[in-house]
């Protein structure tokens, strides 16, 4: 089988969505979300391929999601259908146009099942990148074997392992997901994470530099610190480089790191350098706020310059 060009695997949610407060009743819409499948689904919308594995429920739930990523181009032919457990459920609420509010229903899901066995086969059977996040091994003990079976395997197969750290103080302290993801960071080439996340990978109250210095010195090739509005740094053997975000009217912010992560490795699948990637990885982020939805509004290759000289509103006719 010819090896993918991203393989990333984690957790698919169903996500109900409120236009309002959940406690006022009212209709909710369904969706598929996730970190891993919003990252899967940017680069399979950009023309690469790419598969997600996970466990889902063998229900109409279960159906959904993998509807929902067959529809978009991701591969899913190593997903196991759990008969023992449900699909995992967000609730979110909008409560104001700038707040919004995520309730999880996720404890003894079929995602948080996941298992060494469920990636042996497409572990082995290749990848260019190895996408990870800090959300799989924070569901489960057999979840965070299993993420540090694979970015052990991966790396030492000669796959680009990439780690987000997207920290969820829902499901472990910030104590706890230290001990897992600072020794997971030394088996990635690339780490990814918000600046208020990045001692995660490093020791505690480290600031920036710091961090990334240990990090580089580690082996890690390229760290990646998300600042939202303010854009992103990238930090190299070869020093530091900053890029702006693309100016958007945002709308949603949901998603919008998973869209930056997908952006940034699809520079690299092409070949890209650091500065494409980087403009590439905001492009996406902003696709992603300017619209509703974790996934929704991320664009194909061909829209990929809709945004070049156009952020402040216009017609394209």
């Amino acid at each position: 089988m010819t090896a993918v060009d991203l393989l990333t695997f984690g957790e698919a949610l169903v996500s109900l969505r409120a236009p309002g407060p959940l406690a006022a009743g009212g209709a909710l819409t369904m969706h598929l979300a996730g970190a891993e499948s919003n990252v899967a689904i940017g680069l399979a919308r950009l023309g690469h391929r790419v598969a997600w594995v996970g466990r889902v429920s063998d229900d109409e739930l279960g159906e959904y999601v993998l509807r929902q990523l067959r529809a978009e181009g991701v591969g899913v032919d190593d997903v196991t259908r759990d008969a023992d457990r449900p699909a995992g459920l967000l609730f979110l609420e909008r409560r104001t146009a700038d707040l919004t509010r995520v309730r999880y229903h996720r404890a003894g899901s079929a995602g948080s099942a996941l298992r060494v066995a469920d990636l042996r086969r497409p572990i082995a059977d290749g990848a260019r990148v190895l996408h990870l996040t800090g959300i799989t091994p924070a569901l489960s003990d057999s979840a965070r074997e299993a993420t540090r079976w694979a970015a052990e395997t991966g790396s030492r197969s000669g796959m680009l392992v990439s780690l987000d750290v997207n920290h969820r103080s829902r499901l472990w302290t910030r104590e706890a997901a230290r001990a897992v993801l600072a020794p997971l960071a030394a088996h990635a080439s690339v780490v990814i994470a918000s600046a208020d996340e990045l001692d995660l990978v490093g020791e505690p109250g480290s600031d920036e530099s710091t961090v990334v210095a240990g990090l580089l010195a580690r082996g890690v090739a390229t760290v990646l610190v998300k600042l939202g509005a303010d854009g992103a740094r990238a930090y190299t053997r070869d020093g530091v480089r900053q890029v702006a975000a693309v100016r958007v009217t945002a709308v949603d912010t949901v998603g919008a790191g998973d869209a930056f992560t997908a952006g940034y490795l699809s520079g690299h699948l092409d070949g890209l350098d650091l500065a494409g990637r980087l403009r590439r990885a905001v492009t996406l982020g902003a696709f992603a706020v300017a619209g509703h939805g974790d996934w929704e509004g991320l664009p194909r290759r061909d829209e990929l310059s809709l945004l070049d000289g156009h952020e402040t509103g216009n017609t394209l006719r």
